[in-house]
């Protein structure tokens, strides 16, 4: 006995279902899409920090931009005074484990409230979990001392100092933010200030972590080149899977022979 083909179902109730599940399916197919596309991105901004342990042998050698480590730190030392410091250090605690955690969730909370879409949330969860990997592979990878304690501003660090955790995860966290953002502002002006913002705050949290004696310039501009590069990947990634998505809606029901909308 032939089995009843469910998607042909004539009735009401039939044909209901069997679009639920067609809808259902190109959601997940093309969800997959991203998160493959992603992962094979980790892979490579992975290599890339690997790679970027060759910027630590210039480090040892003391050529190259390395040579503006110490002289950074110093000029950094000279220039600290009881406000700035304090202000400094209170910026910096906002791109910790914490703050960055608070920061993101808030942001994609209203994000997905305002806009009735889990793309902020897919896409946040994605950049923070590849931020966090870069950070901790590139760290045991490389294992660099961070500057001596006599240099630094308490509270101490004494995690691997190679690359910059706080650069790195700011730069992914606002860039990514940036990014959800000028897809769904109008003028052109919006999205420049919005950009501008996103690279400003990557930027000022990099250099507290110098001027506050935690990290070598080395260490925050690796973590710059390595967010920026995971965060191309995403941006990619989510751009062919909009790609994708149209393409599965714009494709006729094989069943039907009518196009998805």
């Amino acid at each position: 006995m032939t089995e009843p083909d469910l998607t042909r179902r004539p009735d009401a109730p039939g044909r209901t279902a069997s679009g639920l599940v067609r809808s259902w399916a190109q959601t997940l197919a093309t969800h997959a899409v991203l998160i493959i596309i992603a992962i094979a991105g980790l892979v490579l901004a992975i290599g890339l920090t690997v790679a970027s342990g060759s910027i630590y042998g210039a480090v040892v050698e003391n050529d190259g931009i390395a040579a503006l480590d110490q002289p950074t730190l110093d000029q950094a030392v000279q220039q600290r005074t009881e406000t700035n410091v304090q202000v400094v250090t209170w910026f910096t605690h906002l791109g910790g484990p914490v703050g960055m955690t608070i920061i993101a969730a808030i942001i994609t909370a209203v994000m997905i409230w305002r806009w009735r879409s889990r793309t902020p949330l897919i896409l946040m969860v994605i950049a923070v979990a590849g931020s966090l990997t870069l950070t901790t592979v590139g760290k045991n990878l490389v294992g660099r001392a961070r500057p001596p304690l006599e240099d630094a501003v308490p509270p101490y660090e004494y995690a691997f100092s190679f690359p910059s955790g706080h650069a790195l995860n700011s730069t992914v966290i606002a860039g990514i933010v940036a990014y959800l953002l000028v897809r769904r502002l109008k003028t052109r002006r919006a999205k420049v200030l919005t950009v501008v913002i996103a690279a400003g705050w990557a930027i000022a949290m990099g250099l507290s972590r110098v001027f506050l004696g935690h990290h070598w310039l080395t260490d925050v501009a690796v973590a710059w080149l390595i967010g920026g590069a995971w965060l191309a990947v995403l941006i990619t990634a989510h751009q062919l899977f909009l790609a994708t998505r149209r393409r599965s809606r714009r494709a006729p029901d094989r069943t039907t022979g009518i196009t998805s909308s």
